[in-house]
C-alpha cells in the first residue's frame, strides 16, 4: 500500500465565510495555532477535531479533508 497524504480544504472554507484562523479556532475549541498547522498540511487532526469542523461549516468531512497519495 503506497503512503497517502492528508489533505484539506479549511483554508478555501475560512475564507468562503469570512473567518480568521482565530475566529474558526475559538468555534471548534482549539488555538489559532493548530488551525494553522492543519491548514498548511503540517498535522493531521483527531477525528473528532476533523468531524467538530466539518459540522461547524454543514458539509460532509469529505469536502473538507481527503487525501491523495505520496
Amino acid at each position: 500500500m503506497s503512503e497517502r497524504k492528508l489533505t484539506n480544504n479549511l483554508k478555501a472554507l475560512r475564507a468562503q465565510h469570512s473567518l480568521t484562523q482565530e475566529e474558526l479556532a475559538v468555534k471548534v475549541g482549539v488555538s489559532r495555532k493548530t488551525i494553522n498547522v492543519i491548514e498548511g498540511g503540517d498535522y493531521a487532526p483527531s477525528v473528532l477535531l476533523a468531524l467538530e469542523i466539518a459540522h461547524f461549516f454543514n458539509v460532509p468531512l469529505e469536502d473538507v479533508f481527503g487525501y491523495e497519495n505520496a
